[in-house]
């Protein structure tokens, strides 16, 4: 089994060996960090190396009008989705490699003609230093032991605070990487890491809010009651309460109820991720990890060139409010049932870890280092992503484009990040025309192939997992507008 202090520690390494570029402000800007490990066990020594492959930082995602038809700016640029999205990059090299006589540390030939499969021992892990948001982090206090072990620490600096309310709506500027621009025009990633109880204001929507979800009044009350107003602040909740998610349930299923304590939230359920503004059609990191848990987190086009689905054999949660009980519930229980997959995919649960080790740009050790001339704490508007791969292995973004770009260039190549859809598409087929004809999967041999949306649905064995897992687990997830897949 992985050291999960190990892992983390990994992942921390290499975030601080990376050029400065992208990184939060000590002490005011705070963000997620996330990563992808492969590990390699030797048959021969009984040795294990494991090594980071992919690693993404970021808490935002932009709104639905923001999206691209050509598939040129990066929608999600959540931590864990940008470890991912790095990772394919690294997944498509290595296949590159294989497929033109070259070596690949990851894969070797399969049985069926044109596929591929991991070399034996290999596996890959993921980490994230913060429970993923939505349904993962919809955690009682009390299993919280992380946060009630802090010891001389004030609650109030280990909840988000309430954003201000004189900021005014999402304006266009021509500059994208201005990080309070940034941060009015995208969704930020806003899950509690502490929901102490206090007062909401009256003129908030909590539906609205992507700050701290406070507690209403009436549980505040209920906790002055409970324990009497000298303990309101301290850190031993025995009142039931929850730390609460910003992530909003998908629209036809059930809503929140937003109750006091632990009535808040509904659990189990699908969730897109938040923000104030228009709406974003992001679903949760928590509902994309138990996705990937029974279709693989290669995606459609990878899928063409495998023999079997790539899948996490682990996943560490660094130190922060965590139960294991609630990630067992939304990364494995709601798809433990699925059956009738094709071959190659099946339902693949994670072993789930948390690491003792703290995150030095969490919120919670921001606002811990936090000085008042430094003004309002924020979450980063950059979003970096590195990976294992030979050119351009940074890539820095901002509110969906190039970090610093200017708005002129916007629309060209010079402002697409590397891992928008665009690009990746690009990268297969790439890889597509650098293999033999004769060497292709059948599924690549048809000559109708041309759009991004067409290349995703020739990927027979993958749609029909994902018809499978849509139909039996996750029925109201939003399908992708077909519309903005029609590049090519």
């Amino acid at each position: 089994m992985a050291d999960a202090d190990e892992v983390a520690r990994l992942c921390y390494e290499r975030l601080e060996a990376l050029p400065r570029r992208g990184r939060p402000e000590a002490g005011r800007e705070w963000t997620l960090l996330a990563a992808v490990l492969q590990r390699r066990r030797c048959a021969a020594s009984h040795s294990v190396k494991t090594e980071v492959v992919s690693l993404g930082t970021g808490t935002k995602c932009i709104g639905q009008t923001q999206m691209s038809p050509n598939g040129d700016v990066l929608n999600d640029s959540h931590a864990e989705v940008i470890a991912r999205r790095g990772c394919i990059r690294y997944l498509l090299q290595q296949l590159h490699g294989a497929v033109s006589g070259g070596s690949s540390s990851v894969f070797c030939p399969s049985e069926e003609q044109g596929k591929w499969r991991l070399q034996p021992g290999v596996s890959f892990l993921f980490f994230t230093s913060h429970t993923p948001c939505g349904d993962a982090s919809i955690i009682p206090l009390t299993d919280s032991p992380s946060v009630k072990s802090r010891e001389g620490t004030d609650a109030g600096h280990l909840k988000r605070k309430s954003e201000d309310p004189s900021e005014g709506p999402h304006t266009k500027m021509p500059r994208v990487d201005r990080e309070e621009t940034a941060e009015r025009r995208t969704e930020d990633r806003e899950d509690t890491k502490t929901s102490f109880p206090s007062n909401s204001s009256k003129s908030e929507d909590p539906s609205q809010s992507h700050a701290t979800e406070t507690v209403s009044h009436a549980s505040a009350e209920l906790e002055i009651k409970t324990r009497g107003p000298s303990h309101s602040a301290g850190l031993s909740c025995q009142v039931p309460d929850i730390h609460r998610t910003g992530a909003k349930c998908v629209p036809g299923g059930p809503e929140d109820p937003l109750q006091p304590g632990t009535g808040y939230h509904s659990t189990g359920v699908l969730r897109v991720k938040p923000g104030r503004g228009e709406p974003t059609l992001s679903l949760s990191c928590t509902d994309k990890l138990a996705r990937w848990a029974v279709l693989g987190f290669q995606g459609a086009l990878l899928s063409h060139y495998l023999q079997e689905a790539l899948y996490f054999s682990t996943v560490v949660v660094g130190k922060c409010p965590y139960s294991q009980e609630v990630m067992h519930r939304a990364l494995v229980t709601r798809c433990s049932h699925v059956t009738d997959l094709p071959a190659g995919f099946s339902v693949t649960p994670p072993v789930l870890l948390q690491s003792s080790l703290e995150f030095r740009f969490s919120q919670a050790q921001t606002e811990l280092q936090h000085q008042a001339a430094q003004g309002r704490i924020s979450p980063c508007g950059a979003a970096i992503s590195w990976c294992n791969v030979t050119e351009q292995p940074i890539d820095v973004t901002a509110n969906g484009y190039k970090h610093g770009v200017t708005k002129k260039v916007l629309g060209t190549a010079k402002a697409r990040s590397l891992l928008c859809k665009l690009e990746l598409f690009r990268s297969f087929l790439s890889l597509v025309s650098a293999t033999e004809p004769s060497a292709r999967p059948s599924s690549l041999r048809r000559t109708d192939l041309q759009t991004y949306w067409d290349y995703k649905q020739a990927s027979r064995s993958y749609q029909q997992a994902w018809q499978q897992l849509h139909s039996q687990a996750f029925p109201l997830w939003p399908r992708s507008n077909r519309n903005l897949l029609l590049f090519h």
